[in-house]
């Protein structure tokens, strides 16, 4: 049986379901055949200025973007006592999510769900055109 470890970080300004994404992120792994062991993952939820920061550190592009994902690089260092894989960290734009939340008739938690599942598939190196 699977269990995900995931650590939601979120100014208490962007409000959004977490019970919900931990659920979404939970069936998107067993859709893809993760079905055992411990999965860490994290999530962010932040503003504008944050994601434009790291869109431009990481990729060179200064802009804003929905969802950014980074999964753990080889080599990086788990605690000991940590039994599992690590995937790495999502990050999401709040602002942008409920932009297109409302672009796309959806409910901001909709759209949160949608991200993070997204950013999932690119940590298990699942990419689009």
């Amino acid at each position: 049986m699977i269990k995900l470890e995931l650590e939601i970080v979120a100014d208490s300004r962007y409000p959004f379901d977490r019970k919900r994404v931990k659920e979404a992120l939970l069936k998107t792994l067993m859709e893809q055949e993760i079905v055992d062991g411990v999965v860490k993952i994290s999530l962010s939820v932040v503003g504008e200025r944050k994601i434009k920061e790291l869109e431009k550190k990481y990729f060179g592009e200064n802009k804003v973007t929905d969802v950014l994902s980074f999964p753990l690089e080889e080599g990086e260092k788990m605690p000991e006592d940590f039994d599992g894989i690590n995937l790495g960290d999502i990050v999401i734009c709040y602002p942008q999510a409920k932009r297109q939340a409302i672009q796309w008739n959806r409910v901001v938690d909709e759209e949160i769900e949608f991200l993070a599942c997204h950013g999932l598939l690119h940590l298990l190196g699942i990419h689009h055109d």
